[in-house]
């Protein structure tokens, strides 16, 4: 590391922010939607004349049924964000057992945050907490974690085997 220092090359102070500061931004990012800005009354206020504009007569049952459905989405995908967010960093990190440690400290993160999450809506007048929610979060954080784990595993193979091909021994099935 230090002869990439050396030679120009990115300073760690630099590696560790490019690494955990897009983490901690989504973190802000999923904090600042817990607060009354995205009640269900506040994104109800957007969602009702988009779909009644689309959809002249869909009834309000319907609205509130997709309604319900989109907000749970955007608690699997915030969080399926954080988890890709969460690999990226521990995947990368330059200490050792935040490396070889990455899927379980990256779940850990996001069960934490994720009750946290729901802890600090309690205090919200406008908010519900929920440990259901805390569960949709957690399944779209360890969605994202588990295709990270498979994507990487996958591209393991297929470099080991190039390696193999290149050094001419022959392909097992």
């Amino acid at each position: 590391m230090g002869e990439e220092i050396l030679q120009g090359k990115t300073h760690p102070d630099q590696s560790r922010l490019r690494r955990y500061l897009p983490l901690l931004i989504w973190m802000a990012v999923i904090f600042f939607a817990s607060t009354g800005e995205f009640s269900a009354s506040n994104t109800n206020a957007l969602i009702q004349p988009l779909l009644r504009w689309l959809f002249p007569h869909i009834t309000d049952e319907r609205i509130a049924t997709f309604h319900f459905l989109l907000r749970k989405c955007g608690h699997f995908s915030e969080y399926a964000v954080m988890g890709l967010l969460a690999a990226h960093a521990f995947i990368a990190s330059s200490h050792t057992k935040l490396r070889s440690h990455w899927f379980v400290v990256a779940l850990l993160l996001i069960c934490v945050y994720a009750l946290s999450d729901e802890y600090h809506q309690s205090f919200v007048a406008s908010r519900t907490a929920s440990i259901y929610d805390s569960l949709i979060d957690t399944a779209g954080g360890t969605t994202a974690l588990i295709l990270v784990a498979l994507w990487r595993r996958r591209s393991r193979r297929k470099h080991e085997l190039t390696q193999q091909v290149s050094a001419g021994k022959p392909r097992v099935a």
